[in-house]
């Protein structure tokens, strides 16, 4: 992951969090949404390194490209 991809899912989660802790200080329905909408971010963006990771660790059987 790059310094800048790096940096960009930092301020993702940084965001994901402050709607989740308005969430529970006002429960509105709108922090509540904001919340569902950031964390399925994450957890994409997890996946997709989580797989990434994956790849990297499964040698290759035939040489794919």
């Amino acid at each position: 992951m790059s310094k800048e991809k790096a940096y960009q899912f930092f301020r993702l989660v940084e965001r994901m969090r402050k709607a989740q802790k308005e969430y529970f200080r006002c429960k509105t329905s709108a922090y509540l949404n904001e919340s569902k909408r950031l964390e399925k971010e994450v957890d994409a963006e997890i996946n997709r390194v989580n797989n990434l990771l994956l790849d990297r660790q499964q040698p290759k059987l035939f040489n794919e490209q």
